[in-house]
């Protein structure tokens, strides 16, 4: 077991299922195998945990009302949010670690890289508030709000978030500015956010290279009561093919090289998103130790 006070995160789902030749085809993403793929999903969980990953995010990343209306599955939304909790729960179990956290992953309902589809604040509080409570009904131990463009869409799910009393937690995706892609401060949208409580504030799905300075905002910006966090991506879109690839992308070890200068920074939640592997998780926790 490691010694370190630092939180050790699993790293990606879609990526990875995507890598075990599951398709992730849009608009359901990563939520297609909760159908065609369970005990991949299931598996995937399992090798986060036995790599050394402490709090695990179930894979509801796409089981939001917007994404399944899409794709003609809306009635079937809390059976597939409870499913997802259900697999991750089994993968638990299976390792038997109990000490394992369970996080209910809540996305933006459009686009994560798209901050202009952000829709009616009335929307955003009708759609938020339904997963929130179906991960809270399902049994997850904190919700993980991710990815998040712009600051309303955040404050939206923090909310939503609060109402159930589970622990949450808020992440921003940033341009290479290290802004949120709305164009809105890193800053400004801890502010905006801080008001609802959340456990933990972080960054996610940008490059390991800015990291480290996100980091350095993060703290000025946040409480130090507050934990700050980030889990980048290893690779990139192909741009000709629009699918994920590693070719440049951070070996294991550089990766968890790389994790060294956001916990030196005050990072002490850290972890993968794109491209990241169970084997890149091993790494982080070997050099944890």
């Amino acid at each position: 077991m490691s010694t370190s006070p630092v939180v050790l995160l699993d790293g990606a789902m879609g990526t990875e299922l995507e890598r075990r030749g599951v398709d992730t085809a849009l608009p359901l993403w990563s939520a297609a195998a909760l159908d065609t793929a369970p005990q991949v999903v299931q598996q995937i969980h399992l090798d986060h945990i036995r790599a050394g990953a402490q709090v695990i995010t179930a894979n509801t990343f796409r089981t939001n009302l917007r994404a399944l209306r899409k794709a003609g599955l809306a009635h079937r939304m809390r059976e597939l949010t409870f499913r997802a909790v259900a697999l991750a729960r089994a993968a638990i179990a299976e390792s038997g670690n109990a000490q394992v956290r369970l996080a209910g992953s809540i996305a933006p309902v459009e686009d994560c890289y798209s901050p202009e589809l952000v829709p009616t604040e009335e929307e955003l509080q009708t759609e938020h508030a339904l997963l929130a409570r179906y991960l809270a009904e399902a049994g997850v131990d904190l919700l993980l709000i991710e990815t998040q463009n712009t600051i309303r869409e955040a404050v939206a799910a923090a909310r939503a978030a609060a109402s159930t009393g589970k622990p949450f937690w808020v992440s921003f995706v940033l341009d290479n500015q290290n802004r949120l892609l709305s164009g809105e401060s890193l800053s400004d949208a801890v502010r905006a956010v801080l008001p609802f409580a959340p456990q933990a504030i972080l960054v996610n799905c940008v490059p390991t290279s800015q990291v480290r300075a996100a980091v350095r905002l993060l703290r000025h910006a946040t409480p130090r009561e507050i934990a700050i966090g980030a889990y980048a991506n290893a690779g990139r879109v192909d741009e000709a093919t629009g699918i994920w690839t590693m070719e440049g992308g951070d070996s294991p070890q550089a990766y968890a090289e790389a994790a060294q200068a956001w916990i030196a920074e005050g990072a002490t939640i850290v972890g993968g998103c794109c491209g990241t592997t169970p084997e890149h998780i091993a790494a982080l926790r070997a050099s944890l130790r």
